[in-house]
């Protein structure tokens, strides 16, 4: 007799599914390994304890905190053994996609049995004509699991080889895959190009992700730091980021604005926007990681996007 576990991408769809009484238990994966060093071999010791450190170190998140939330939720996965069909509920943007590899990554290593199979969003995520799981209705949700994708061995070992590319030191590898259509993940290579985007531009020194909130504070003229993250929020693309996530970037280009009520651009805040000047000169922390590899070690060119190191 053959049994059901279910892997969600938080707990919004954890209380959803809860409700749907489909078959088997559901575990909540809760980590944004999209953010802050990771490590290949997930869910060891060392994986956890660098996890911890970056979400301590900033954002201030407690061991005790972490540990009911985060590694009480992990262990009761590695509990269920007895399993051999695997469904995971994963979304099409990068804060997903990224836990969506590190996941399989571990299910190659500890259930090498199972059968694994994948939900995720329907719709063009270039037009971001695509909802979330969790703004889906009961029977959206159930279509969506009675259609789910069943991943071949060659998926999983890909999803694995594009997971240690995430971890490695040099992003460079990363954009240099090109197979991705050959694989069963639809949103994967539009994730991994989001993530090349996070290394900071030649023209100004920023991301993609500041130059965004640049952008939103300068054209959608928000009138209070409230508005301008619910603008930066609705806005995003395929980063799938929450509010604290932005509240810390926001915070880190503070620098750059005169004011947060109404929200206005500093005249540097403006030169950099415009290409004029560069936000090197304002980086004060280069320790900050994207996956295995140093935020400052690279830059991206936005002409041709490609990934240079320095």
């Amino acid at each position: 007799m053959s049994s059901q576990l279910h892997i969600t991408n938080g707990d919004v769809l954890t209380n959803k599914l809860s409700t749907l009484k489909l078959e088997g238990d559901i575990i909540t994966w809760r980590e944004m390994l999209c953010e802050g060093k990771t490590e290949t071999n997930v869910g060891s010791e060392s994986f956890w304890k660098t996890r911890f450190e970056f979400l301590n170190k900033n954002y201030k998140i407690s061991k005790s905190w972490f540990i009911d939330k985060t590694l009480k939720e992990y262990r009761t996965l590695c509990n269920h053994k007895q399993e051999d069909r695997i469904v995971l509920w994963f979304d099409f943007d990068l804060f997903d996609q990224i836990n969506m590899l590190a996941v399989i990554s571990w299910l190659k290593t500890h259930r090498p049995y199972a059968e694994i199979s994948l939900v995720s969003s329907e719709g063009d995520e270039d037009s971001l004509d695509i909802m979330g799981l969790g703004e889906l209705t009961d029977e959206q949700l159930r279509k969506l699991y009675t259609n789910r994708t069943l991943l071949t061995q060659d998926d999983i070992e890909y999803a694995d080889y594009v997971w240690q590319l995430y971890c490695s030191d040099n992003p460079i590898r990363l954009e240099n895959l090109k197979d991705f259509d050959s694989f069963q993940f639809s949103h994967l290579s539009g994730a991994i190009e989001a993530h090349l985007m996070r290394f900071p531009t030649i023209r100004n020194g920023l991301n993609e992700v500041e130059n965004n909130i640049l952008r939103l504070a300068r054209n959608a003229k928000p009138k209070t730091k409230l508005e301008l993250l619910n603008t930066v929020l609705r806005n995003q693309g395929r980063y799938g980021f929450g509010d604290t996530q932005y509240e810390r970037v926001i915070t880190k280009l503070k620098p750059l604005f005169t004011n947060f009520n109404p929200v206005k651009l500093s005249k540097k805040g403006m030169e950099i926007l415009e290409g004029k000047t560069s936000y090197y000169s304002c980086i004060q922390e280069n320790d900050a990681y994207l996956g295995g590899a140093l935020k400052y070690n690279f830059l991206y060119n936005s002409e041709t996007n490609r990934i240079l190191k320095l």
